[in-house]
């Protein structure tokens, strides 16, 4: 056994279903499976068909997250671009905006000509997060370049994306970027044996795409899970929706590239707690950390899973290193399987 203590990962993109689609996730299940994968603070997304865009429906959130989480926690705003007015009195309850120019899951979505007064009213200070995918990231940039505003593009999955972004990052324009695990650890050729559990948007991408995102972890920021679970069901149907789980397999997946030698313990830290506290202007509590097993050999086991949706698109793969005990404001929260505090545990980082 080789226990060694690593700061609680920060997970700033997860999508906990909690209010209106509960039968795949909740705040209490998805934050059992942040524990369970060593992440001690979410950031939750405004996008379920239940969509967090007024300080209603926002208050709701809040009040339902407060009640049940067992991980700190964060929360986006939303925008369609008719909340525009209501900036200035939502965003210090929130940790940054979230904004779709690509349709996904809910229907949060921003007519492009409203992008510039979006640019415009929300207060620079805090993050403006983007799904773009294709030519919508050019558009994205420039205006960035243009308005001055915190960006941070998530889950960038292609050659051609990164390439933009590393570019734009030279003009010292405050951009950042992540990327996650299925983006680095599958490609488009896994889809004929994953099905619909590996439909998901942005969709997995070439090889290629993905040799370049691991050659240039460097100039990604932060690797988040975009955890986006469904039921199994749902994952067979003809139709099955785009989204994966991840929350507890992003920290087994790159503690076993450390054991393969492609990132050292430093990237990890740097990926996943020391960028994303930069990025928002969030102090971690120091009493917040993992301890992990370096040497430990398992396999990743549907049954085994904390996540309520049941399933893993890393069901049956070999991982070197395990979360043992996660602590979180000094408490110890779990320990070897198990969750040791109560529902509403976790405390809303924003105050």
């Amino acid at each position: 056994m080789n226990i060694i203590r690593l700061p609680g990962l920060i997970d700033i993109h997860v999508h906990l279903r909690d209010p209106g689609a509960t039968h795949k996730e909740d705040f209490y299940s998805g934050t059992c499976a942040a524990l369970a994968g060593g992440v001690t603070t979410v950031f939750d997304m405004p996008n379920k068909g239940y969509d967090v865009i007024n300080q209603q429906e926002l208050e709701n959130k809040i009040g339902i997250a407060t009640q049940k989480a067992v991980c700190d926690w964060g929360l986006y705003l939303g925008t369609d671009g008719e909340n525009i007015s209501n900036f200035e009195n939502l965003a210090d309850k929130v940790v940054g905006l979230k904004i779709y120019l690509t349709s996904t899951t809910g229907h949060v979505l921003l007519p492009e000509e409203l992008l510039p007064q979006v640019f415009e009213k929300w207060p620079k200070t805090k993050v403006i997060v983007c799904h773009i995918e294709g030519e919508k990231t050019g558009l994205v940039l420039d205006l960035a370049a243009k308005y001055k505003n915190k960006i941070h593009v998530t889950h960038v999955s292609t050659k051609k994306q990164l390439e933009q972004i590393i570019d734009v990052k030279k003009n010292n324009l405050n951009i950042t970027c992540d990327v996650t695990p299925h983006h680095l650890f599958l490609t488009q050729d896994d889809i004929l044996g994953l099905k619909g559990f590996g439909m998901v948007k942005p969709p997995l991408s070439t090889k290629s795409d993905t040799d370049f995102l691991w050659g240039h972890l460097k100039e990604i920021d932060c690797i988040v899970t975009d955890h986006a679970p469904h039921t199994m069901e749902e994952k067979i149907s003809d139709n099955p929706p785009t989204g994966l789980p991840g929350l507890e397999t992003m920290l087994p997946l790159l503690l076993t590239t450390y054991h393969q030698g492609i990132l050292g313990i430093e990237d990890i830290i740097r990926l996943t707690n020391t960028n994303p506290q930069k990025i928002f202007g969030y102090k971690q509590d120091d009493g917040s950390y993992v301890e992990v097993d370096m040497d430990e050999e398992w396999m990743v086991k549907n049954e085994d899973l904390k996540t309520k949706c049941g399933w893993s698109q890393f069901n049956g793969w070999k991982m070197k290193g395990r979360v043992r005990r996660v602590f979180i404001r000094g408490t110890k929260a779990f320990e070897d399987g198990k969750i040791l505090v109560d529902q509403g545990f976790g405390k809303n980082i924003v105050k």
